[in-house]
């Protein structure tokens, strides 16, 4: 028997990534169409003091509206009231925590884009206002479901995960502090592949490049390289305990896009995230922490506890 098509309402159409799920979510033609769903009303959104967001809001409104046929709404509340699940898709992660406070008590899946948000206060803060209201919630990096990635993760053959490096760009935006922006890409493939313990932080940095080394409480150790050299290409090494494998995110013809759409859509149908908040709240703590040591070159601990 087939579940009835859900519809999907999109608040901040501000970045490309709301064309790209708009895309794979309505083209039943498109190789990696991911079903089960249609974004039907959304919120514009955008921040009036980033450039990268009032820039092309207009733009992607005027997509959504006439060639994917989506009412366009005033408010994120008549999103949240018009649909049964919801994209928060607004490209500042400043505003997440405001935008998702006024629909939580909606209790509809909700997708939050990367990042989160752009402090680890205003992280707790949204997990607290989904717990409070028994609302699903489900942040990441459309990389940490890049299909190379989770094939190296399955092949367990050369024995436990003992370290991982991440490397790839980290471009940086003045509203989006230190590492927030891009980082966050390195640090949700370092937490899938190495756990949410981390512990501790630190980091060289200069105008071009940035090491963040993290320390795991079972030992691992997990490192974060990126550049602002012009070199975007994102991957990993995967240490092994007899064997280190190189992924490349890029060498699958499956647009990771589409495999983290298809973990949201499960999440839409059955309200169980395929990401704990709680781990992506511990991903912003650690990110906090890798800039407070990239600004004062100590290291720093990780925040541990969650409060219940």
């Amino acid at each position: 028997m087939n579940e009835p098509t859900l519809r999907i309402g999109m608040i901040g159409l501000d970045t490309s990534h709301a064309i790209a799920f708009a895309e794979l979510l309505h083209d039943g033609q498109h190789a990696y169409h991911v079903p089960g769903g249609r974004i039907t009303a959304a919120y514009p959104g955008g921040s009036s003091d980033f450039e990268l967001s009032y820039s092309r809001v207009g733009g992607f409104t005027d997509r959504l509206r006439d060639q994917y046929d989506v009412d366009i709404a005033d408010s994120p509340e008549a999103v949240a009231e018009a649909c049964d699940a919801i994209l928060l898709t607004s490209v500042d992660g400043r505003v997440h925590p405001e935008q998702f406070r006024r629909i939580a008590g909606f209790r509809k899946p909700v997708f939050v884009d990367k990042p989160l948000a752009v402090t680890s206060a205003d992280a707790e803060a949204i997990l607290s206002l989904a717990r409070q209201y028994g609302t699903p919630v489900m942040s990441c990096s459309a990389l940490r479901f890049a299909e190379g990635l989770s094939e190296a993760l399955r092949d367990e053959a050369a024995g436990r995960i003992i370290g991982m490096d991440s490397y790839g760009p980290m471009a940086q935006q003045p509203t989006q502090p230190g590492l927030f922006w891009y980082g966050v890409h390195l640090a949700d493939m370092l937490f899938r592949s190495l756990g949410p313990d981390c512990v501790q932080v630190s980091a060289v940095s200069n105008d071009a490049h940035d090491l963040i080394v993290g320390e795991w409480a079972n030992g691992a150790i997990g490192t974060m390289r990126g550049n602002r050299m012009g070199n975007d290409r994102f991957g990993v090494m995967l240490h092994r305990e007899n064997d280190t494998r190189s992924v490349d995110v890029y060498a699958h013809p499956k647009p990771y896009y589409a495999s983290m759409l298809e973990q949201i859509m499960g999440m839409f149908r059955t309200g169980v995230p395929a990401v704990a908040l709680e781990e992506t709240v511990r991903i912003m703590r650690f990110l906090e922490a890798a800039n407070e040591s990239r600004a004062t070159g100590r290291a720093i601990r990780v925040k541990a506890h969650i409060a219940e």
